[in-house]
């Protein structure tokens, strides 16, 4: 959920019912995490066999702890593209100019030098725009790479990174402000700075293009 004005995010909240994490920022004040500070448990789906002496075991009550991000502070520094953990995303549309540009931005980004490749240290996808913006705002993933998405999938996630200090700029090379509705962006957690953007966009292998929202 994200409120915006005149292309800026301002209000953001974003909810992992599975992990009952709740992150949520508003510009200017702070993006935070609360979260269960013990594990959960979770009663076998067939309840009716479980006895009246063994059912209290089950009910265990966490409690929540609200934690202001990110978690390490301060952040470690990002050095190069090598040492980075990246998020991307394959995204519904699977051929096409955008589809190469994509996989061949991939392929740039896990090569060695032989290749002039960045050999990041890892490739994820949670599947989620707004889980991995939160995930760059915790510091657990370095950068994160998107392009065909939409507005209300990066709003929220977009000021949640902010206010932890990360940055966001477009998905494609010199896109220094973006607007909410691009469809394409580079997001950025605290501690990598501008030599870490123009790296990247070094990697892409085409150009991103997206037909507006209007």
């Amino acid at each position: 959920m994200a409120f915006a004005h005149k292309q800026r995010s301002l209000v953001g909240v974003v909810y992992n019912p599975f992990t009952q994490h709740l992150y949520s920022a508003i510009r200017g004040h702070g993006a935070f995490l609360t979260a269960p500070s013990i594990p959960t448990s979770h009663p076998p789906t067939n309840i009716s066999s479980i006895s009246d002496a063994d059912i209290g075991k089950y009910n265990v009550e966490a409690t929540y702890e609200c934690r202001k991000l990110p978690i390490r502070s301060p952040p470690p520094q990002l050095s190069d593209l090598s040492q980075a953990i990246v998020a991307v995303e394959w995204g519904n549309e699977r051929s096409g100019s955008n589809w190469e540009c994509k996989t061949a931005t991939f392929a740039a980004l896990g090569g060695d030098s032989s290749t002039r490749g960045a050999m990041v240290h890892s490739l994820r996808s949670l599947g989620s725009a707004a889980l991995n913006l939160c995930a760059v705002a915790r510091g657990d993933i370095d950068v994160y790479w998107e392009g065909g998405c939409w507005a209300w999938d990066w709003a929220a996630g977009w000021v949640i990174l902010e206010e932890a200090g990360g940055t966001v700029v477009g998905g494609n090379k010199g896109e220094w402000e973006p607007k909410v509705d691009a469809r394409r962006y580079l997001g950025l957690r605290a501690g990598a700075g501008k030599e870490i953007v123009e790296e990247f966009w070094s990697k892409i292998k085409g150009k991103l293009e997206y037909e507006d929202t209007d």
